[in-house]
């Protein structure tokens, strides 16, 4: 009886523990997101970058617009760029960057970013309901502007995407609507929609 009295007292104290410990850590994060909120919407306003209302910054992330082309949000888009805002592990800040006039990078509604790499020298269009694992890249050119052959092509990813950790969507790919890309997946060709692709190179590995 004593053995059993013991293990419940132990319980009652751990959960009791967790319990702080949780509320300690949502009051941390709520106050992380506001401070960086606020330097982020800084640094969008003076660069020229188009929010939409709800959206959520933990850490700072990096934005390099140039000149006469456009980086917009929609709404309620949640940016991780600081390593504890994702259990998974965030390798650096997002970078979110336009390299050409007229270049365009759109970002839908109640998307999610966590580390990723997002580089538009044509066009890089994001639904809504899209996510991204942490440290994704994806980008529409080489990054190689001394190469005659070296052309950028539209990326277009559409509603309800998710893109697994570690993953790479190269120039001229299209995503269709509700597919699931794999972890550590290169993805070079048009994927279709409603399915699960994955590898290198990512291929579809079976419909949703």
């Amino acid at each position: 009886m004593f053995g059993s009295l013991k293990y419940r007292f132990n319980q009652l104290t751990e959960d009791h523990g967790s319990w702080w410990t949780n509320k300690y850590h949502h009051l941390k994060m709520k106050v992380f997101r506001a401070y960086s909120g606020f330097f982020a919407n800084i640094q969008c306003t003076v660069k020229g970058i188009k929010l939409g209302h709800g959206t959520e910054f933990y850490g700072q992330p990096f934005f390099h617009r140039y000149p006469h082309s456009n980086i917009m949000f929609g709404d309620n888009c949640t940016i991780r760029s600081d390593q504890t805002s994702n259990q998974i592990g965030v390798n650096h800040k997002c970078i979110l960057s336009t390299h050409k006039k007229g270049a365009i990078l759109r970002i839908g509604n109640n998307c999610g970013l966590s580390g990723v790499s997002i580089g538009a020298a044509m066009e890089i269009s994001i639904g809504n309901n899209v996510l991204f694992g942490a440290n994704v890249i994806v980008t529409d050119w080489d990054w190689h502007e001394d190469r005659i052959d070296s052309q950028p092509a539209p990326v277009i990813i559409h509603d309800n995407v998710w893109i697994g950790v570690n993953s790479t969507v190269l120039k001229g790919v299209t995503i269709g609507e509700n597919s699931i890309i794999g972890a550590n997946s290169l993805v070079v060709k048009d994927i279709p929609a409603n399915v699960i692709a994955g590898g290198n190179p990512c291929k579809v590995l079976r419909t949703k």
